[in-house]
């Protein structure tokens, strides 16, 4: 299942104690919380100046390279441009604001969606695949009711194109979404907390 099921780990840099890159090649080299290493990362970040993000996004694209590994860039299409960085994982309000010439120059487009209706909209604006969700309860949705299984099943079913599970995913329930026909998961705070790690003390 691992083999075509893609784990991608979206990070979030404030919740690793210690330095941020030292944990990302952790991760990148053995996983951790009994997560398998990510076949994909997206650089999430998207509290940093553009500036920043750049300096940083640099940094990790090339870590990701030496790990044979896919970063993704988040947010700032024009930095990803400007880094020759041609995958991007952007929300659905900014890809409808992209003309034609800007998308054209990504090979992977992701996009965020809610609903299989958003997702064959973001699929028809160009997204080559989306992530729905949230999948289950999940400490960055608090209080919003998690869309579920069956949804992200729907979601599956209902475009042509890959679809992740996101939201709540972690070592004891990505087994459930794989199941549903998703492409693989997403996960942050499986991948970004120091809980326990795979082959790290």
């Amino acid at each position: 299942m691992k083999d075509q099921q893609k784990f991608i780990c979206i990070t979030n840099r404030k919740l690793v104690k210690g330095d941020f890159l030292s944990w990302l090649q952790l991760i990148l080299d053995c996983g951790v919380n009994g997560l398998p290493a990510p076949d994909w990362l997206i650089l999430r970040e998207k509290d940093l100046p553009p500036s920043d993000y750049m300096i940083l996004a640099h940094r990790v694209i090339d870590l990701c390279s030496a790990k044979d590994k896919l970063c993704l860039l988040h947010s700032w299409p024009d930095v990803a441009r400007e880094l020759g960085c041609k995958n991007i994982h952007l929300p659905l309000e900014k890809l409808r604001q992209m003309n034609s010439e800007e998308k054209s120059f990504f090979r992977i487009l992701g996009v965020s969606v809610h609903s299989p209706e958003e997702a064959r909209e973001a699929r028809a604006l160009g997204a080559t695949y989306v992530t729905f969700g949230h999948v289950f309860a999940t400490d960055c949705k608090k209080g919003l009711e998690p869309r579920g299984l069956d949804s992200l099943g729907a979601c599956c079913a209902g475009v042509d194109c890959p679809v992740y599970g996101i939201g709540g995913i972690n070592e004891k329930n990505y087994g459930d979404c794989m199941k549903t026909g998703a492409a693989g998961v997403c996960v942050m705070s499986g991948y970004m907390s120091v809980t326990s790690s795979n082959g790290s003390k």
